[in-house]
């Protein structure tokens, strides 16, 4: 469910409130952190676009007025969103002309093209505000960038930065930056919002996202069922050791990528823990039985071990491997802990 740019989600709304009416004593930057899948981005646009109504109801955009229409409509002039050519291209449903890739980072150059936007007088005399996401997606120089900007901050202008881990930004910027905590929602209320929206379990999508209602949604719309095919097609081809199978599934993550499968396997690999502890699954509770038949072959060592190397590995993710040297490499650790 895909909600306008003024609204919050049912779960943010009584924070929302509770800050926004304090925008009086509001701080130049602020960081908005939490889980991933929760919203923060959609809190933090809506908020922006609250602190630029001009007609706001319990300090929230009323979604009528003139600044609340050009907010939805991507054109107030007192906004600005700072966010990777990547993650703009995704959102708009717009492809670059370009032959390059679309950059995932975000980048000096569209930092310096606030310079002239912070010395142009705000409509009417309001805020002005930059939403800026991911924050991780900061690179060095424009992280230098953008902390010479919270240093001297420009008068009437209040910057969003949203992030899911704020320890891998720099703490020169945290230290800038008052912090919002937006917690994760509670189980049922997220589980009454994905209800008829989701096919099958919304629990068990709600599971595979780690909690994220809105992540378990973007899954179940991406996925037939709430792990990928290829994790049960692996776990089953090791629980029978049939290594044919367990090589064609290795073939399909050598192009799939790293950074796309290190995070399942890591969460399918906790909840075996659990199930070697006799606890219930956290992520994937449809693979529940698979579990039974391979954690018993397996030590509790390996099982570890595995789960410190992928942890390892899921620092190097998102740069250029040699992936069929790579997924040979984990189909061989993963013989070894089933054997």
């Amino acid at each position: 469910m895909s909600l306008p740019i003024t609204t919050f989600y049912p779960w943010q709304e009584e924070r929302a409130s509770e800050w926004l009416s304090q925008r009086e004593r509001f701080a130049h930057a602020w960081l908005l952190h939490g889980v991933p899948g929760i919203g923060k981005t959609q809190f933090a646009r809506a908020a922006a676009a609250s602190l630029l109504c001009t007609q706001p109801v319990q300090s929230r955009a009323c979604g009528h007025c003139d600044a609340c229409l050009w907010c939805q409509h991507g054109n107030h002039p007192d906004l600005r969103v700072i966010r990777p050519e990547s993650v703009a291209q995704e959102e708009d449903g717009t492809a670059s002309e370009s032959k390059q890739a679309p950059s995932k980072e975000i980048r000096v150059e569209q930092l310096r093209q606030l310079h002239t936007w912070f010395n142009t007088a705000t409509h009417r005399g309001g805020y002005r505000v930059a939403v800026l996401y991911p924050a991780e997606s900061l690179n060095q120089i424009s992280a230098n960038a953008l902390l010479k900007v919270l240093e001297e901050p420009p008068a009437s202008t209040i910057f969003l930065l949203v992030a899911d881990a704020p320890d891998r930004l720099l703490p020169t910027i945290v230290s800038r930056c008052r912090r919002l905590v937006l917690p994760r929602p509670d189980t049922a209320v997220a589980l009454d919002w994905l209800k008829g929206q989701v096919d099958g379990d919304a629990q068990d999508w709600l599971s595979a996202a780690g909690g994220g209602p809105v992540a378990a949604l973007a899954l179940s719309q991406q996925q037939r069922t709430p792990y990928p095919e290829w994790l049960g097609t692996l776990w089953k081809a090791l629980a029978a050791r049939n290594a044919e199978d367990a090589m064609v599934v290795m073939d399909e993550l050598e192009k799939l990528g790293a950074a796309q499968w290190i995070p399942i396997l890591q969460r399918s690999g906790l909840d075996m823990q659990l199930v070697q502890h006799g606890q219930p699954v956290c992520y994937y509770p449809g693979l529940q039985g698979v579990y039974e038949q391979l954690v018993p072959r397996a030590q509790p060592v390996m099982l570890a071990q595995l789960l410190k190397w992928l942890n390892e590995q899921s620092r190097w993710a998102q740069h250029p491997l040699n992936a069929k040297l790579f997924v040979q490499h984990l189909l061989d650790r993963l013989m070894q802990c089933f054997s």
